[in-house]
């Protein structure tokens, strides 16, 4: 019976220690994965059962009758995480399944009437290594529940197999393959030998639940790119360190004890020698950790990298450059020598219309165009890593890949949009491993706004290099148009300036003979013919005034307007241009206020031009008043200033128009209602004399109320000759 029971206790260590191994081995395959973590509670909550039912061979009877309701809980409960997992394995079902919801919350119920009462099981005693139950009212219910749970994991399982791909159906099928082998062996061990008499064999229909769970995590590790070394390199690791933590226990416990004949465990020596020791290897721990650490790392990962170093050279490659071609050639040399990669490089998409660019290590080989597109429309609307050897066998993606030589393709998304790939070759070692497909997605955000950016520039520099061409012609067109333009203007310039001469001469002869016949000098006339005769002559002196500012418009464009001074009584020039205007005015019914100063200073001024300017000024006011209205015209002496205005009650300048009032030609638009022939030339021509002569143009309007037009003049004084100063 001894040598039994050790058997049994070895047996079961050795399953608990390799059950929590593969379990370990599993979560730590994939940390994120809801399936992997599923499966890690399910080994270790049927480790619980085979632990549980172990220890409950050796208890007395009110602890066995516990421990095996317990055990039978944790059975349900484990069946229920089981379930959980294949649904989730190896991709979350998304069907709807209340049955089977139900059916989990009916296991939950179950598992907690089998732990709390006594109708599955009323009592239960050990005896060695047998166990004797005294069944409960609802036991079949029990049974009934394992077998529902079990025949909706088979169902599950089965359903899934035939709805999957060829490479989930490869995993699917270990797991079935472990399902199959464990019950047989529990349908065997447990139901049928025990009916021919042989019951001390029972446990190995339990232990065999390590082939469903062995089976079943290589499924998962498999497919995936589970680093073994890491595993390796961990276990190894540990094993060491615990053998030397206690090597050292073993050698200072047993020294110090034989020298010094420490032999009682209780003694305060013996107490103080085990407190000692314990604080020692306590000490001891981190100092040996990391030296085994380092001396596993040196021995299995001599070309393993640090991520932070990486992370940070990666970073200084992409800032140092905004040349695209260069920016990829860098960038996928440091990837590549990182990762022991054969080939790595870049597929960038350049323009909308399709052009692309590729550039990496050297001697990497071309993707061409129709094998991108290619992948782009299987893999281009997601973000994940795709891995060649993850693909099923017969997959059109995976052959281009390995044709290329490519094994791992890191799609660059930008809101939703591919403008790339990020292709790497072969691993030049053992192959890629989660750590370095992690590496790639932490880095795929950094890459894909560097790669932006650079297009941004590259695409710039091209419309630049373009542009210039462009720009170039256009110039060469501008300079033959303008020329052109420049000739027209010239004929046009010549045409008014001819025009205004040949007008100019026969006006001053209509103008003489109209002054003879209106002063009787060829006969006397009737008030009537008078008044026609005076409207004639007012017209013939606005065509001569008209025929000036065109003349001074074609002076000023071909750069011979000239300011001639001449000494001039402002005073009398104001009064002789208001006394020529009345007639007009008092013709539209309005009156002209203009009191002419007293004493008022003699200045230099071009006498005719600055006539010009008051007469259109004052003219103006005229035709854009109302009738009946009063315009008032000022002059004054304001500091060394002569400061002319006309202020009238009219029409005024819209505001927005304002700005462009003095342009050539330019005429508001309600000036344009008042007085459809005007010209725009008048307001041009007196911002130019009054510029040209050192003054400044005085402006003010509003609206529908009126406006203010006039000018400030420095008062400039005639030199005096030395024959005048004597």
């Amino acid at each position: 019976m001894g040598n039994v029971i050790i058997f049994k206790t070895t047996v079961t260590m050795l399953l608990l220690i390799a059950g929590f191994g593969i379990s370990l081995w599993v979560v730590l395959s994939d940390k994120k994965s809801t399936s992997n973590k599923l499966l890690f509670i399910t080994i270790n909550l049927i480790l619980a059962f085979i632990l549980v039912d172990y220890i409950a061979n050796f208890t007395s009877t009110e602890i066995t009758t516990f421990l095996l309701r317990l055990d039978y809980a944790l059975s349900l409960v484990a069946s229920i995480f089981l379930y959980l997992f294949v649904d989730n394995f190896p991709y979350k079902s998304k069907t709807n399944k209340p049955l089977a919801y139900s059916m989990v919350i009916y296991l939950i119920l179950m598992a907690l009437i089998t732990l709390l009462s006594p109708y599955v099981i009323l009592a239960s005693y050990s005896s060695g290594l047998a166990k004797v139950v005294s069944a409960g009212s609802v036991i079949w219910m029990y049974y009934l529940s394992i077998a529902s749970a079990i025949i909706l994991v088979f169902f599950t399982v089965i359903g899934k197999y035939l709805r999957s791909s060829k490479l989930d159906k490869s995993k699917i099928r270990l797991m079935i393959l472990g399902m199959i082998l464990f019950t047989s062996s529990e349908v065997l061990f447990a139901m049928v030998l025990p009916t021919l008499g042989v019951d001390n064999l029972v446990y190995i229909g339990d232990y065999s639940i390590l082939i469903f769970i062995g089976l079943t995590a290589y499924a998962i590790v498999k497919h995936g790119l589970f680093d073994v070394r890491l595993a390796i390199v961990r276990s190894v690791t540990y094993t060491l360190l615990v053998g030397s933590l206690a090597g050292i226990y073993a050698a200072v416990t047993f020294g110090i004890s034989s020298v010094f004949n420490l032999e009682q465990s209780s003694s305060p020596w013996q107490i103080a020698l085990n407190i000692s020791t314990s604080l020692l290897l306590v000490f001891l721990f981190q100092p040996l950790k990391r030296f085994f650490d380092k001396f596993t790392n040196r021995v299995f990962y001599k070309d393993n990298y640090n991520t932070d170093d990486f992370f940070g050279r990666l970073n200084k490659t992409l800032s140092v450059t905004t040349d695209l071609r260069g920016l990829l050639e860098r960038t996928a040399y440091e990837i590549g020598t990182t990762l022991k990669a054969e080939q790595t490089f870049f597929f960038i998409y350049t323009t909308a219309e399709g052009n692309y660019v590729t550039a990496g290590t050297e001697r990497h080989k071309l993707l061409p165009k129709v094998d991108a597109v290619q992948i782009e429309q299987k893999f281009g609307g997601k973000d994940d890593v795709v891995v060649a050897s993850l693909l099923n066998s017969d997959d059109p993606i995976k052959r281009t890949m390995i044709s290329h030589r490519i094994e791992i393709i890191l799609p660059l998304i930008q809101d939703g949009e591919v403008i790339g790939f990020l292709c790497l070759g072969e691993h030049k070692t053992s192959g890629y491993t989660n750590r370095d497909i992690k590496a790639l997605e932490t880095i795929s955000d950094e890459l894909i706004i560097a790669v932006q950016n650079a297009l941004a520039v590259h695409e710039i520099r091209e419309i630049n290099a373009t542009l210039q061409q462009r720009i170039a012609n256009a110039t060469k067109e501008l300079r033959s148009k303008n020329a052109t333009l420049s000739q027209l203007d010239k004929i046009k310039d010549e045409f008014i300036s001819m025009a205004s001469h040949q007008l100019r001469t026969p006006l001053t002869s209509v103008k003489g003979y109209l002054s003879m016949v209106i002063e009787g000098d060829v006969g006397k006339i009737t008030p009537t013919q008078k008044k026609l005769l005076d409207q004639a002559f007012l017209s013939s002196e606005n065509m001569v005034h008209l025929i000036n500012d065109f003349l001074n418009v074609s002076r000023i464009q071909s750069g011979k307007f000239v300011i001639d001074n001449t000494t001039v009584n402002m005073a009398d020039l104001v009064e002789q241009e208001v006394n020529s205007l009345r007639p007009n005015a008092e013709a539209r019914g309005m009156k002209l206020v203009y009191k002419k100063p007293k004493n008022f200073p003699t200045t230099e001024v071009d006498e005719g031009k600055i006539r010009q300017v008051v007469m259109n000024f004052s003219d103006n006011a005229i035709y854009y008043s109302h009738e009946n209205s009063s315009i008032n015209i000022d002059l004054t002496i304001e500091g060394k200033e002569i400061v002319f205005k006309v202020r009238d009650t009219g029409i005024g300048v819209p505001k927005h128009e304002r700005e462009q009032l003095f342009s050539k030609f330019y005429r508001a638009s309600n000036a344009k209602v008042q007085r459809p022939d005007g010209t725009g030339v008048g307001i041009y021509l007196a911002k130019k004399v009054i510029d040209a002569s050192g003054g400044k143009i005085i402006f003010e309007s509003i609206e529908g109320k009126g406006s203010t037009f006039g000018f400030r003049l420095p008062i400039v004084t005639a030199p005096i000759t030395p024959d005048e100063s004597k």
